[in-house]
């Protein structure tokens, strides 16, 4: 139909968030006969025109007309094309240049390298209203997210990537058996270069065909929430490709993208960046983030890039960046886009949440848009990654000297709402996988990533592993190849993986574990300055009536004997997990249950006398 005047005036001012009902390719009749609506925004086409399998791809035999109630919006109804058929729109500039465009909204494309849209419809029977109607428990209930490249995550035994229905039952059964709570997707958008993971999105409302279609993502959503497993899904607002078919220039100028391109170019990832200042940009890709949770019924958005898009120097030398009317380096109408698209998503969506990648200091990420943040539910510490990766690569020898890239932390946990991430940025290009990080021979290797884990899961945060982690990949990850599962045969990998699967059941069954992550409550050192035998103790909290729990960690490769710690109250204190049980693979350093002595330790009342195993974290729970 055609797009109602109060839609095009709100379009046009940046409120209408449900684009993808009016725009695009459609289903409809007219005068009892069946066919597409084909409608696309090009205020500066001279013509526009839909080509198609149908008419042999002649731009002269199905033109478009702009729309009686918009003459930005060129329309057509072309009669007995339905489902299934390939498309372009073929759009003439005002100078006369001749573009082949796939379809901004369209809803499937071609597997690439083809990359006709396709006429699709997105019907489909969901199975998750128990799901739906009690999810997301806000930030006090555990969050504990798997992150999967579905391209590499397993293939079949000829190297060939599975679809996402092959892949649906092995990624829910997995992930439910490890204990996560979420499984992260990285892009599953349209995208023509398979080297980018999909983050050079040229389709913001189409599934990628590699995969299978539309349906079958769907598929697999429902049946990871069928198993209690929530869909977070990557979103890449920050860029887009400069690929032919794909949005750049689309109607002959710069209607996208920025169009200068000291603000419309990324210079580091040679792609066009969005003009957030647009109204009608603001109200493509508001609905592309309502799409995604609307039809695919995705539980949240790791917004992708958000650094790049606060920042208007970001990747560019002095000269090369355009100043704000301040002279400053923000980016207004990306924080003014920012704050409306979080704003959208808490009013139409409350039980979903947005994350951003951010790894700057800008104020307030996750404070709501009314007290002047950015609205964002959590961000990435990639501080505390980057800090506690490093610390781990030290020779235990120095890391006394080192501590406080572990205890530096603390200091502001609680400024925003985070996630602690070690993500697929962390194991490529030469990076090496996360085991090879840790310092020390094969045995320290694992020990000190069991450590890593265990600092992870007890630290205040929401938790983020890529896939292949949870069992000591000795691999970097390789986008072309599945993860090394064969690693499962070997004892050393399996115990790794059960420590995982350990610590995601304790987490997301203590509450002092998770129900403070946001709040400064949950925290307390114990003690942090004992830079000599390099140990940490802390403990965490939940609210009243919670059991603290007492995390003691050791950072050197040696058994320590009668070392106390103190303890905020007496009697029995329980191990309630430690890496170095031989169950993990540690050493069996092993501590029981420990009477609390009535004595003053670390400023507490009460002292446990602990054996500490050699690289081991453990916790303690009152009896």
């Amino acid at each position: 139909m055609t797009i109602s005047t109060q839609d095009a005036y709100l379009f046009h001012e940046g409120s209408l968030f449900r684009l993808y009902e009016t725009l695009g390719a459609h289903a409809d009749v007219v005068d009892g006969v069946r066919g597409t609506r084909f409608t696309v925004w090009a205020p500066s086409a001279r013509s526009v025109a839909v080509i198609g399998d149908w008419n042999r791809w002649d731009p002269h035999d199905a033109p478009l007309y702009p729309s009686p109630t918009d003459p930005t919006i060129w329309e057509r109804f072309v009669p007995s094309v339905g489902h299934g058929a390939r498309y372009k729109l073929h759009v003439v500039a005002r100078n006369g240049e001749r573009q082949d465009k796939a379809d901004p909204f369209g809803f499937a494309m071609e597997e690439p390298p083809a990359t006709a849209s396709i006429v699709w419809d997105l019907d489909y029977s969901w199975r998750d209203r128990t799901w739906m109607a009690g999810r997301n428990k806000g930030l006090q209930a555990p969050m504990s997210i798997y992150e999967v490249h579905l391209g590499s995550w397993m293939r079949d035994p000829h190297g060939r990537m599975q679809s996402y229905a092959e892949l649906a039952p092995r990624l829910a059964a997995h992930a439910r058996d490890l204990g996560f709570t979420h499984v992260e997707l990285m892009p599953v958008m349209e995208h023509p270069f398979y080297g980018s993971w999909g983050y050079q999105v040229t389709g913001y409302f189409a599934t990628t065909g590699r995969y299978g279609t539309p349906q079958d993502l769907m598929a697999l959503i429902d049946l990871l929430h069928q198993q209690g497993i929530g869909v977070i899904l990557d979103w890449v607002p920050s860029h887009f490709p400069s690929d032919a078919h794909g949005l750049g220039t689309f109607d002959g100028t710069a209607l996208y993208e920025h169009p200068d391109p000291r603000k419309g170019f990324h210079p580091e990832w040679n792609s066009l960046i969005f003009d957030y200042g647009r109204p009608e940009v603001r109200s493509f890709l508001v609905s592309s983030a309502m799409f995604w949770l609307h039809r695919f019924h995705a539980d949240g958005l790791r917004i992708d890039g958000v650094a790049s898009m606060l920042h208007l120097d970001y990747a560019r030398k002095e000269g090369e960046w355009l100043p704000n009317d301040e002279g400053g380096r923000e980016n207004k109408d990306a924080i003014v886009f920012l704050r409306r698209l979080n704003e959208i998503v808490r009013r139409d969506f409350p039980d979903v949440v947005t994350i951003a990648e951010d790894s700057t200091h800008h104020p307030m990420v996750t404070r709501t848009s009314d007290l002047g943040g950015l609205g964002f539910h959590m961000k990435w510490d990639m501080g505390w990654m980057h800090d506690t990766l490093d610390f781990l690569a030290y020779d235990p020898l120095h890391r006394g000297k080192a501590q406080d890239k572990v205890t530096f932390r603390s200091l502001y946990a609680y400024n925003e709402s985070y996630v602690l991430p070690l993500s697929h940025d962390e194991v490529v290009h030469g990076k090496k996988p996360l085991l090879y990080k840790m310092s020390g021979d094969a045995w320290q290797q694992r020990a000190n990533l069991r450590l890593l884990f265990g600092l992870q899961w007890t630290s205040p945060g929401k938790k983020l592993l890529f896939m292949g982690c949870e069992f000591a990949e000795t691999r970097e990850w390789n986008h072309d190849a599945q993860l090394s599962w064969h690693l499962l045969a070997h004892e050393p990998h399996r115990a790794v993986m059960n420590w995982v699967r350990a610590l995601n059941h304790l987490y997301r069954n203590e509450r002092s574990l998770h129900v403070c992550d946001s709040d400064p409550r949950g925290f307390e050192w114990v003690s942090g300055s004992d830079t000599n035998a390099s140990v940490i103790a802390f403990l965490r909290h939940g609210v009243a009536g919670d059991k603290p729990i007492l995390v003691v960690a050791s950072f050197t490769p040696v058994v320590r004997e009668d070392y106390w710690v103190g303890a905020p109250r007496g009697g029995v204190w329980r191990e309630v997990l430690t890496s170095d049980s031989a169950h993990f693979g540690g050493a069996n350093t092993l501590n029981g249950d420990v009477v609390a002595e009535p004595f003053s330790q670390d400023g507490k009342p009460f002292r446990l006398r602990l054996k500490l195993g050699p690289l081991a974290i453990s916790l303690f729970s009152p009896a």
